[in-house]
């Protein structure tokens, strides 16, 4: 590589996806203890559309107040290993490698540095760069949620994801059923098919049916899009039931302090990406393992090049996409 600047995604501010704008940036200065990622692919998923407007402003705090932080945005990726940093002995030039980068982004790029020591990984060769791009998405999030924040999956619980189409929902149906739970998927007409060959036992067309006034209840309702609140599912909940939602509000927020103090039914957030990287890799490590077992299928919508990011922000926005939405940067 003998250039020093890349294409990158720079965002100018918050609001419609006219704020991304493709240009030509100074390639990033390795620390001594960094590796130099050249990108293969990267996602554009729900939570990246979100906070692109900004909203909700409780976000900003973390993000930037009036204009983002962080001017290239995009945490997840895939891609091979460029360059090193004087003190990295972990990684040699050439490795294909997967990960996320929660705490600074800038995946919507040529090239990414990372800490040789926080979340990439190697990515075995069965696994092709756009299976793994998506990883940090969709299957991470979902098995934080359903492993960890719930307090584990019992046998035979009974679990309804709602979104169950998208990139969160595609893996939370999968790993549920490998939690031994009782799936119930919610999703459009048309995803239907998708979300029972993901291994659903029920499905839900929400077109037809709302699942809160169905009579049924459940142990554990996972709210991956945030477009049901804790209010609206608490008569599905079972007595010592819990709403999962990833999508935080001040609601929300309320809701948490109140349930953890005076109810059996719970709510519960977490931010996934602000983890820290020992923990994100041994979930990352454990989902690797379930594709390589055939445990776990990536769901791929549609791809897209770099220079239309603009174009992928405003389809994701719509909020009808199916798995993952691919940025073959490339």
């Amino acid at each position: 590589m003998t250039t020093n600047t890349m294409k990158a995604i720079i965002a100018t501010g918050y609001g419609s996806p006219s704020v991304l704008e493709l240009r030509n940036i100074t390639l990033p200065a390795l620390k001594p203890n960094e590796v130099l990622v050249k990108i293969k692919n990267t996602t554009v998923s729900q939570a990246d559309a979100m906070m692109r407007t900004g909203k909700p402003y409780l976000g900003r705090l973390m993000l930037g107040l009036f204009k983002p932080k962080n001017q290239v945005w995009g945490t997840s990726f895939a891609g091979t290993i460029e360059r090193l940093g004087s003190e990295v002995t972990n990684f040699k030039i050439g490795d294909r490698v997967f990960g996320e980068n929660a705490d600074s982004f800038g995946a919507y790029a040529e090239f990414i540095k990372v800490p040789a020591d926080g979340t990439v990984l190697l990515l075995p060769d069965s696994i092709d760069f756009d299976e793994a791009a998506g990883m940090g998405d969709g299957p991470l999030t979902s098995l934080n949620f359903l492993r960890n924040v719930s307090g584990g999956i019992k046998a035979g619980q009974k679990v309804l994801i709602n979104g169950a189409s998208g990139s969160l929902g595609s893996a939370a149906v999968q790993i549920a059923k490998q939690l031994g739970a009782e799936v119930t998927g919610v999703c459009s007409t048309r995803n239907l098919g998708l979300v029972k060959s993901l291994g659903a036992d029920h499905v839900i067309d929400y077109t037809k049916q709302d699942f809160t006034r169905s009579g049924k209840t459940y142990d554990l309702i996972y709210d991956t899009v945030g477009k049901r609140t804790y209010s609206d599912c608490k008569s599905a909940l079972t007595h010592n039931g819990q709403y999962l939602s990833p999508v935080l509000n001040f609601k929300l927020l309320l809701q948490m302090m109140w349930t953890s103090a005076f109810s059996s039914k719970k709510a519960k957030f977490a931010a996934t990406g602000l983890l820290k990287a020992p923990e994100t890799k041994v979930l990352l490590a454990e989902i690797i393992d379930l594709i390589k077992e055939g445990r776990l299928k990536t769901v791929i919508d549609r791809q897209y090049p770099l220079e239309k990011i603009q174009e992928a922000h405003s389809y994701v926005s719509v909020g009808h996409k199916k798995g993952n939405v691919l940025i073959a940067v490339q």
